[in-house]
């Protein structure tokens, strides 16, 4: 008995990877800081504290776990730092939605005990992320976890918001921002996502007061009318020359809009009149400030109608938009209403129709911060890099056309902005720290979430203070996203990294798609094809669904989720289970092997040889993160070159140096595959006499060193060809795999190929064929393997008589098919009245028969040159 008993009989990964975690994390194996190693650093892209992960998640950090686990196994110290971010319009929305079950709202409470809410849901769900963290397998360093309002971090924005004022870099202004109703909040452009929608354009008459003349004016919000505060045509426009200067009545609320000419209208468009309503709408406002007209604002900032719209004051804005056109029907002001196709904002966060609005807000001036990162990106030691590289162009093509960024956003979760204005003067105090006194009140707005995500990469290893975590670790490596917040995230960080370190924040960045279901279509919840990553971990385990993730999608590339490849992902961690303990079966217990150079049998230096070319395939492939292209080399040898060939040939030479290299060749792929697969790697290095201790202790492999013989490799790769070829014929002749064959294989010149001793051994062992130096006699089957050829005759591969009787009974049975089809499609009963599609289908049928008929024919006749074997 060997010590397979160290493994279970079964692979069962709901025990394989059952508190293996915590004993990970208890013995340190992932905490950073071993300053004789060489430095490598990543931090995570910190999820939202808004509830669980999911499938996007898990793909991220899984390639983020690879990329660390294959760097600790080269000897580097690595430091992962985990950490999770506020999220600030998302949490909000999901505490004031537990409040509303509550039948309470956050005024309702007021600010403080909400922040309190806000906090303990951090704490909740902080403690579900690093649940999933665990059954993921993430080698994160939690001794250096962050939160993106945590002490530190606060103390790092409220520093870079004082360095950016001070410098002139952050502004207050009135501007038309995007406004979310629903979260009562600004959004950045990034964060509003446009749909097109079918709405209405609605053609309105506006009467000119002076000469009773009719305007047909466009418009496609009626309800921001109430703020309407002239009336443009284009100067050339000869059909308007004539009421420039006088006055249009307002339909709405019956008030004289001067009517002005600008060279901004569109001829072309429409019926070439615009009216102009200021404080909703940007170009209209961008008019406004040319000519100092006045920017009232008709709405709330719940997105209902304020005093200015009389009888529509309080309703929903787009209620009031019904009434309003309702009520313009029986005026007779409706000239049409046109359906429009167009694209409409919405909040990214909520979900509703943005508005355009007019508010005073805190900018950042983006374009001198944009063009220092542009300018570095020139220089090769101070670039970042992008893999695939041309997401490089859509970075810096959003750097190159960069606005303004609105940082001020009205919510009670996040960092309040570090600016007091004195009650009693009205002036503005800007610092970190309050002004002392009690005169002072503190801007009531919060920063954009990006704000303090944008210091991530620096601010976790304790910027602005001058740490030895900052010094050792950053710029970090690597960083791991999605190609959809390079705008978001990775240009932000990429500035303020330049304006704050000086810096790049990383050296490289890994760019992934997004996940899909097996149709394509992005997941989500209206859809209902969305996949928990914790549902497919209870089922089949994280090292299956880790290998799925990580083997099926280019970098870049989006990857569709498709079941039946998570369950091929698992029967492969099954089959390196049962080769592992197929392995363990052949050693014997106290026995120390090690390989002797000098006994190793042509099958042992092709297996050596060819872990050697997969080693050299996998280390290139994962130094370019192409860790799909170097999983796949890598199942290619485990599956095929170790286990359905080298363990089947091992069991023709029984000897000690085999059972050697049975199980170097074990260890050193158990260690290339551990970065995809830690649990069941963990578990099975453990079973392994030889190894000491956890796998993440270990060093990556080294290549066999040994006397390579070229022609005894060259002859292996003959005989597994021989081997496939051989059982190829036997199941194409019914023949049964255990029967014994006589072939004969010849080389490009006809010469009849000879093997050595061992070779003919495991030749006989694999397929129970022997090499004879003559060429069959009469009829032969062949197979072209490169340029050799092999030939076996028809009587080694069939019995004659069975054989002929069989294909006897096949060709009768043919006839009386063909007979059945010509007589039906001979039939014009049949033919002008069944479907065509059925004629057609019958046609096919006849013609294959009639195919099938022939070849058992031409089959029959040369099994009748051939003498029976005896």
């Amino acid at each position: 008995m060997g010590l397979e008993h160290r493994l279970a009989p079964k692979y069962a990964s709901i025990i394989t990877e059952a508190d293996r975690y915590d004993n990970w994390k208890e013995e340190g194996y992932f905490t950073a800081g071993d300053t004789n190693k060489k430095p490598y650093s990543l931090v995570i892209p910190p999820p939202n504290v808004t509830g669980k992960l999911h499938l996007g998640h898990a793909w991220d950090t899984t390639l983020q776990d690879i990329l660390c686990r294959y760097k600790r196994l080269q000897g580097y110290d690595v430091c992962w730092v985990p950490g999770m971010d506020h999220a600030g319009i998302a949490t909000q929305a999901k505490v004031d939605a537990r409040l509303k079950e509550e039948g309470i709202s956050r005024y309702d409470i007021g600010r403080e005990k909400f922040l309190d809410r806000a906090w303990a849901w951090k704490e909740e769900y902080a403690a579900t992320i690093r649940k999933q963290w665990a059954k993921l397998g993430l080698s994160l360093d939690y001794s250096r976890e962050r939160f993106t309002m945590d002490y530190g971090l606060s103390e790092a924005v409220n520093k870079v918001f004082v360095d950016l004022y001070n410098d002139g870099l952050i502004y207050q202004g009135e501007r038309i921002i995007n406004w979310d109703p629903e979260a009562r909040t600004a959004l950045s452009n990034i964060e509003v996502e446009h749909k097109e929608i079918m709405g209405h354009m609605y053609y309105f008459r506006y009467k000119v007061q002076e000469t009773g003349q009719e305007l047909v004016i466009a418009t496609t919000r009626p309800e921001t009318m109430f703020a309407d505060q002239a009336i443009f045509v284009h100067p050339d426009d000869k059909r308007y020359k004539d009421i420039v200067g006088l006055h249009a009545i307002n339909p709405a609320n019956g008030e004289a809009l001067p009517i002005m000419a600008d060279d901004y209208i569109d001829m072309e468009f429409g019926t070439a009149v615009m009216k102009c309503t200021p404080a909703h709408d940007p170009n209209d406002f961008a008019l406004a400030k040319k000519y100092d007209l006045p920017m009232p604002i008709c709405m709330n900032d719940d997105g209902t109608m304020n005093e200015m719209c009389g009888k529509y004051t309080g309703m929903d804005r787009f209620e009031c938009r019904k009434a309003l056109v309702e009520d313009f029907e029986k005026a007779g002001v409706v000239d049409h209403i046109e359906e429009h196709l167009h694209q409409v904002g919405h909040s990214e966060r909520t979900g509703v129709i943005v508005e355009p609005y007019l508010s005073k807000q805190w900018f950042v001036k983006m374009k001198p911060l944009a063009e220092e990162v542009l300018k570095n990106q020139q220089i090769p030691d101070q670039k970042i890099s992008f893999v695939p590289e041309r997401f490089e162009h859509t970075f810096t093509q959003w750097l190159e056309n960069i606005e303004d960024w609105c940082i001020s956003r009205q919510l009670w979760w996040g960092h309040r902005i570090p600016a007091w204005t004195s009650e009693t003067t009205g002036e503005l105090y800007v610092g970190t720290k309050a002004p002392e006194g009690s005169d002072w009140k503190q801007d009531e707005d919060v920063l954009d979430t990006w704000f303090s995500s944008a210091l991530w990469p620096f601010s976790t290893f304790g910027w602005p203070e001058d740490t030895a975590d900052l010094e050792r670790y950053y710029p970090t490596n690597t960083l791991v996203t999605g190609y959809d917040i390079i705008f978001f995230w990775v240009a932000r960080m990429a500035f303020q990294a330049r304006y704050c370190t000086d810096n790049r924040p990383f050296r490289d960045v890994l760019i992934h798609g997004l996940i899909r279901d097996r149709q394509g279509r992005k997941m989500s919840k209206s859809l209902g094809n969305g996949v928990d990553p914790m549902d497919v971990i209870a089922e089949k385990g994280a090292d299956a669904l880790r290998f799925f993730l990580t083997t099926n999608s280019a970098p870049g590339m989006d990857l569709r989720y498709d079941e039946t490849k998570v369950d091929a992902a698992w029967n492969f961690i099954n089959k390196v289970w049962n080769a592992s303990r197929y392995v363990l079966m052949q050693l014997e217990p106290g026995e120390v092997y090690s390989i002797d150079p000098e006994s190793l049998s042509a099958s042992d230096q092709w297996i050596m040889d060819r872990f050697n070319r997969t080693l050299a395939e996998v280390e290139k492939n994962m130094d370019k993160y192409e860790f799909a292209i170097a999983g796949n080399v890598l199942q290619n040898f485990v599956w095929n070159d170790f286990c359905s060939w080298y363990i089947e040939l091992s069991k023709t030479d029984k000897s000690r140096n085999t059972s050697a290299v049975l199980l170097e060749v074990l260890k050193k792929s158990i260690l290339l595959l551990s970065p995809y697969m830690p649990f069941v790697t963990d578990t099975i290095w453990e079973a392994l006499p030889g190894t000491a201790g956890s796998i993440n202790t270990a060093e990556w492999p080294a290549s066999f060193k040994f006397q390579s013989d070229p022609e005894l490799e060259r002859e292996m790769d003959l005989v597994l060809q021989i081997v496939q070829s051989v059982r190829e014929l036997k199941a194409e002749y019914r023949m049964k795999p255990s029967a014994p064959i006589v072939i004969f294989v010849q080389d490009e010149t006809g010469h009849p190929v000879t093997l050595s001793s061992r070779a003919a051994g495991a030749l006989d062992g694999l397929c129970h064929a022997r090499l004879s130096d003559r060429e069959p006699e009469g009829e032969c089957a062949t197979r072209t393997l490169g340029t050799f050829v092999l030939s076996a005759g028809l009587s080694e591969l069939v019995n004659v008589s069975e054989e002929k009787a069989r294909l006897q009974r096949e060709m009768e049975r043919l006839e009386k098919e063909i007979m059945r089809g010509e007589k039906m499609l001979s039939n014009p009963g049949f033919t002008s009245k069944a479907p065509a599609a059925k004629v057609a289908a019958e046609t096919q049928k006849l013609e294959n028969y009639r195919t099938e008929f022939t070849l058992a024919k031409e089959q029959f006749r040369k099994l009748d040159k051939i003498q029976p074997k005896k």
